[in-house]
């Protein structure tokens, strides 16, 4: 397969329209009419782009790119702009996305923005591997040398339920031969869960000590509440992992592992 695309277009015949072009191409599409059904498909399932309409009543496509780049850090977003819009869509650009297209636009220009969308992508994600890949091999040179390091100063790592462990400075958790890898936004809620242990906090409080600004009681959650859901999924491959972050209703989550 060659990619995962979500279409989100409040009108139906531009839907099907990129729809068919993409899936001709051979990727695997899904399609949506409104920015919420957008937001919350993104924080349940994974895309490796997503095709944005900029004008849609409701959610508009500057609000839904905001909130998508804090679910899906690593998706690549091309705006789908008409003329009379084009100061919007170059905002967009200055707020992380990749590309933006005038509609309607040739099935061949659709193509090239997607095909180089996602070759960014995947030069990132080499990278990132690569990085990886650097780190373990400059640590098992180190392990072989007998250099010690101060575990105190240089990483964070905590035990949680059956040998559990969680490394902040390198996103990872692993027991055993399973191992998951956090986005920098999860490595920072899980930072907060794991330092405030058994304490409410506030979905006001989660986006402040997460994200870094203050927001309003009615929008705290909806921020919150794709991030908590992707972390719990990832978390929900360990012993337990699934029930760590409770939901108290009405005020925000408690960590409650041991």
């Amino acid at each position: 397969m060659k990619g995962r695309i979500l279409v989100v277009d409040d009108e139906e015949a531009s839907r099907k329209s990129l729809g068919d072009i993409l899936r001709l191409e051979g990727y695997q599409v899904l399609v949506k009419g409104d920015g919420q059904s957008a937001i919350d498909v993104l924080s349940e399932e994974e895309f490796d782009l997503m095709l944005l309409d900029l004008k849609m009543p409701g959610m508009d496509g500057l609000q839904v790119l905001k909130q998508a780049t804090t679910i899906a850090p690593d998706i690549m977003v091309i705006m789908l702009t008409a003329h009379g819009s084009l100061e919007s869509a170059i905002e967009a650009l200055r707020q992380g996305a990749h590309d933006y297209m005038l509609k309607p636009s040739s099935p061949n220009e659709i193509l090239t923005s997607v095909a180089s969308g996602l070759s960014r992508r995947a030069d990132s994600e080499r990278k990132k591997r690569l990085l990886a890949q650097m780190e373990a091999s400059i640590q098992e040179l180190k392990d072989a040398e007998g250099v010690e390091q101060d575990q105190e100063v240089t990483r964070t790592l905590y035990t949680l339920g059956n040998d559990i462990k969680v490394d902040l400075e390198r996103r990872e958790v692993w027991s055993g031969v399973t191992k998951v890898f956090l986005t920098p936004t999860e490595g920072k809620l899980m930072r907060v869960l794991l330092e405030n242990r058994g304490r409410v906090l506030s979905h006001r409080e989660l986006v402040f000590l997460v994200q870094g600004y203050q927001t309003t009681d009615w929008e705290a959650p909806e921020i919150m509440r794709p991030l908590v859901s992707r972390l719990r999924r990832k978390l929900a491959q360990f012993e337990n992992g699934n029930d760590w972050i409770v939901n108290v209703r009405g005020t925000g989550y408690v960590f409650d592992a041991r």
